[in-house]
């Protein structure tokens, strides 16, 4: 599946003089290279909840699993909204990406089995693809989440610089 590169549009207000926004690629990079992530999700009072957890670039999504007894899991089944934050913590250099999007259950075990064959190549993490999520070596089952990002913006640093990743809106025609 081929991925839908989104329109880039630079925020000069937050950029250096002269930049221009970042190239997608290097986005997609900073999507596939890091092991970890932090997610953040809003419980039923409002309350934000973030987290750390690892998470995995694949056809224009960025996919994670959690246990269903999780609070992240809960907040998720209240609200799909959520943000993914990867980058450095460095202040002059890298590039820091925010994902914004609805979180979507993952199920069927063709793309289970993907997902579990990255989790295990990428991060040394194997699981047992099912029907519906991830069954890890102890047991435990994990619900897998895909996210396809409403937006994505990107904070270059050296030189700074805030680019806005719009994507398009795919909709299917009937015939």
């Amino acid at each position: 599946m081929a991925e839908i590169e989104p329109v880039a549009e630079l925020n000069e207000g937050f950029s250096e003089p002269g930049v221009a926004p970042r190239p997608w690629s290097d986005v997609v990079d900073v999507l596939t290279r890091p092991e970890m992530f932090w997610l953040s999700t809003v419980r039923r009072d409002g309350r934000p909840h973030v987290t750390p957890l690892p998470a995995i670039w694949l056809h224009g999504s960025l996919h994670f699993c959690v246990g269903p007894d999780e609070q992240k899991a809960k907040n998720l089944e209240h609200d799909a909204r959520c943000v993914l934050t990867t980058g450095t913590n460095r202040l002059r250099s890298g590039l820091d990406v925010v994902v914004e999007g609805l979180a979507a259950r993952v199920t069927g075990r063709e793309r289970i089995r993907e997902l579990a064959a990255l989790w295990d190549e990428r991060l040394d993490w194997p699981f047992e693809p099912t029907e519906d999520g991830f069954r890890g070596a102890d047991g435990r089952f994990a619900l897998v989440f895909g996210v396809a990002p409403t937006k994505i913006l990107a904070f270059g640093k050296a030189p700074y610089s805030q680019t806005r990743y719009r994507f398009p809106i795919v909709t299917s025609g009937t015939k």
